[in-house]
């Protein structure tokens, strides 16, 4: 094939699915996903658009049918292959499915599908049959037209019963192993984590790699060390969690960005929305000092709304670096670029034409959460700090001055501290999604059932909830916010394996400092004056302690010791003089 990158289009229901698919699939070089849809429809109105401008716009079309559970939307899916191999007879398509019915995959192949692979497959070996397909090739399993390609698709089964034993208890113990290493390595990137448990983690760590360093060793044979086979623990792993979504291992993402510092910018994105969308499989949880807005919300709620962010912020991007965007226009456009993110990610998320009854009124959701949009840029958007930063490093690829140092883009440092900056803005973005529903519809019945997870539901703890966040804003702009300007200082909310952790980070922020004025004023001048009255105000304290210890121990207890001693040496000496005359007056 020629240089040109693989061009393809997604086609599933779940929109979760396709984001990481896309952020995998982007990780490779030659490939490019060219657009994506939910529904036959969609896809091919995508399909006619593209063929307008370009016949050749599409190479191949990734595809599930349905939604693998209900038999009318398999029925719709297989309709499609037969669409489109009647439409564009010359394009291949692959179904990428979670379903094992051998008959249904025998029904897409007489539909026109050229090949089949099962959700959960690795991406390595995803890649491989990606491109044998569009090369006109087919795959089934492990079935292939062409040979050669065969040795690099499937492994070869071991013949002996003894070999496969062999096999089997490396490859159970492998993967036990790596799922012990996530844990602990999960487990290291806690903010604020001790020194102790620190170390003992890494201790821990050092172990498990040791253990699997010996299990390949003893368990492999040398000719099969020659070819190892390609499973979700070896390869580029993408493991599937309820609802499955390809991933890419926290150690290849670090590994790339530590030795290739010279990425492209869109290198860099890949790479960190691919240990975003890793992070979000951990509790979303509030662990932090604050209420969230969605906290509101059900796990799987929340998990939903983030990917979505991440999805319309990854297409925000694409459009930015295709305008060519410089640094100064980006530091104009942010406030528009994250209100556009916010109503984009409302209008999809609740839906466009989405309605709820309201007394006698029936309501457009959307309409009414985004009629008041200036509440939500001034409370949420406009605070989310080192925007411009991340957005310079993320389309530009400038270094990350950040924590009072500046970091070479592409280094590991600044990949960390770049991912932390992403967490915080789609954690915050959420936030201002879940900001108007709480406002104007809080309290209706459908937004709970659908939204709210269940001991927030009632009237009781859903108004206890709200006066919560109400005086959380109110410390925020009295207290909280000022203390941190004062402090130089930012507050992010991450991503941590136990849950949305917060975390500080140094940023200079005295032309905010010189700005404040008012109660947040007053708050910073009484932290001065407390610093600067608190050392003499506790040693004097300090010498008025050692004082009163002074008189009370060696005044007044000496003197009370003093008493209380002659006392009883006179108690002592008056019953001995009267024992005595007593033993005198005897007669002999």
């Amino acid at each position: 094939m020629s240089d040109r990158p693989l061009k393809l289009l997604l086609v599933d229901q779940d929109p979760i699915f396709r984001l990481g698919l896309r952020v995998a699939l982007e990780a490779m070089p030659n490939i490019e996903v060219v657009s994506e849809a939910p529904t036959d429809t969609a896809a091919l109105q995508i399909l006619a658009e593209l063929a307008q401008i370009n016949p050749n716009q599409v190479d191949l079309v990734i595809l599930e049918l349905g939604n693998s559970r209900s038999i009318d939307s398999q029925q719709q899916g297989l309709q499609l292959c037969q669409q489109l191999k009647a439409t564009y007879p010359t394009l291949p398509t692959l179904l990428l499915s979670a379903i094992p019915d051998a008959g249904l995959i025998m029904a897409a192949r007489a539909a026109g599908v050229r090949g089949y692979c099962p959700k959960g497959t690795p991406i390595s070996q995803l890649v491989t049959v990606i491109e044998a397909v569009a090369a006109g090739n087919s795959y089934w399993l492990t079935e292939t037209v062409n040979p050669e390609i065969t040795p690099s698709i499937a492994a070869v089964a071991p013949r002996l019963p003894l070999a496969k034993w062999r096999q089997n208890l490396h490859l159970s113990s492998v993967n036990y192993i790596d799922h012990a290493l996530q844990e602990v390595t999960a487990q290291l990137q806690i903010p604020g984590l001790p020194i102790l448990d620190r170390a003992v983690l890494a201790g821990k760590r050092r172990e498990l790699l040791a253990s699997r360093w010996l299990l390949n060793q003893v368990l492999i044979l040398p000719q099969e060390k020659q070819q190892p086979p390609l499973t979700p623990s070896v390869a580029k792993s993408l493991p599937i969690v309820p609802p499955p979504i390809p991933t890419i291992s926290a150690s290849n993402s670090q590994q790339t960005s530590t030795s290739s510092p010279l990425l492209s910018p869109r290198a860099l994105q890949t790479n960190l929305f691919a240990s975003c969308i890793n992070k979000l499989q951990f509790p979303l949880n509030n662990v932090s000092d604050s209420v969230l807005e969605i906290d509101i919300f059900r796990e799987d709620k929340k998990r939903e709304l983030l990917y979505l962010i991440l999805q319309k912020l990854a297409q925000q991007l694409d459009a930015l670096r295709n305008a060519q965007i410089t640094v100064n226009q980006l530091g104009e456009l942010q406030p528009i670029i994250l209100h556009d993110l916010w109503q984009a990610v409302i209008t999809e998320f609740f839906g466009k034409f989405s309605r709820v009854q309201v007394g006698k009124r029936n309501l457009e959701i959307v309409t009414v959460l985004l009629q008041n949009p200036g509440v939500v840029q001034t409370a949420i958007l406009n605070k989310i700090p080192l925007g411009l930063e991340l957005f310079s490093y993320l389309l530009l690829q400038t270094d990350l001055r950040i924590d009072h140092h500046t970091y070479p883009a592409g280094s590991s440092e600044a990949n960390s501290y770049a991912e932390m900056l992403l967490e915080n803005l789609i954690i915050q973005v959420a936030n201002g999604v879940v900001q108007p529903l709480l406002n104007y519809l809080a309290d209706i019945e459908e937004i709970k059932q659908n939204f709210y997870v269940k001991s927030l539901m009632s009237t009781r703890e859903l108004e206890r909830f709200r006066n919560d966040l109400s005086w959380k804003y109110r410390l925020n702009n009295y207290v909280t916010e000022a203390k941190a300007i004062f402090e130089s200082r930012y507050e992010l909310l991450v991503f941590a394996p136990r849950g949305i952790a917060q975390i500080s980070i140094y940023a200079p922020r005295n032309d905010e400092l010189a700005q404040l004025s008012g109660v947040p004023l007053v708050v910073t001048l009484g932290l001065e004056f407390r610093d600067a009255i608190a050392p003499r105000l506790q040693s004097l304290l300090s010498v008025l302690g050692s004082g009163i210890v002074f008189v009370l121990t060696q005044i007044i207890g000496r003197g009370l010791g003093l008493i209380g001693r002659g006392i009883l040496q006179g108690i002592g000496s008056v019953s001995l003089d009267k024992n005595f005359k007593r033993d005198s007056e005897r007669p002999k």
